[in-house]
């Protein structure tokens, strides 16, 4: 009996420890600034239906010419993607469909890109949407910017 207890509070212990180091984490990726949620989806070269599958809950952080992707339920310290704005296509603007409404925010708009020649989508709320867009504007003189 005693045995279990201990079990049991060690389990307990190590399951705060661990949320308390994903609220650390995250406090550590927003405290430079120039943060917001962000939903990323990798998609293939085709445009198929969309689903609700394949999208990642994370936070997005601006870095000078790049935007640094973190997943949310992750311990690693480094971004998991890195996007340079000279890289970045915007394709489309649009809205959840289907499945999508219940795997994203409520508030979410789906940016569909290109970075690299890989296609990827983003969903963000609008406020954070209309930072991307004026941040992918704002290039230095020279950069080619490509937003639909």
């Amino acid at each position: 009996m005693v045995l279990a207890l201990q079990l049991f509070g060690l389990a307990v212990a190590v399951a705060a420890i661990g949320l308390f180091v994903f609220g650390l984490r995250r406090r550590l990726i927003q405290r430079p600034g120039g943060t917001f949620d962000c939903s990323l989806r990798s998609v293939g070269e085709t445009a198929a239906e969309p689903t609700g599958k394949g999208w990642v809950y994370g936070v997005a952080r601006y870095s000078g010419d790049r935007v640094e992707w973190f997943r949310v339920f992750s311990y690693a310290p480094r971004p998991r993607r890195v996007l340079e704005r000279s890289a970045i296509e915007v394709i489309q603007r649009r809205t959840p469909q289907g499945e999508e409404e219940l795997a994203l925010l409520s508030d979410a708009v789906v940016l569909v890109c290109t970075h690299r020649g890989a296609r990827l989508e983003l969903a963000m709320s609008d406020d954070a949407l209309t930072g991307f867009l004026a941040w992918l504007e704002a290039a230095p003189p020279g950069q080619r910017v490509n937003v639909a």
